[in-house]
Formats: C-alpha cells, sequence, structure tokens
C-alpha cells in the first residue's frame, strides 16, 4: 500500500484502519437493527 510521503507513519495506518473499521460495523449493525427488521414486517 503506497500513500503519499506524509501519510506512512504507523500511527496514521492504524487511525485511518480504526476510523474505516468502526464505520463499517456502524453501518452493519444499521442494516441488522433497523432494515432487517422492516424487510420482515413489511414481507
Amino acid at each position: 500500500m503506497e500513500l503519499p510521503g506524509k501519510f506512512d507513519h504507523p500511527a496514521l495506518l492504524t487511525a485511518f484502519g480504526t476510523i474505516i473499521s468502526y464505520g463499517l460495523i456502524l453501518l452493519v449493525m444499521t442494516l441488522l437493527i433497523f432494515v432487517v427488521p422492516y424487510l420482515v414486517f413489511a414481507a
């Protein structure tokens, strides 16, 4: 993974990975909590 010079520090890569992972977890949880029950009861 080649990033520009100022974004290659391990702490920054860890921070970006954490933010992206947290966002994905929130997306999945939102789908499970709101979308799945809506689809089940709307059917």
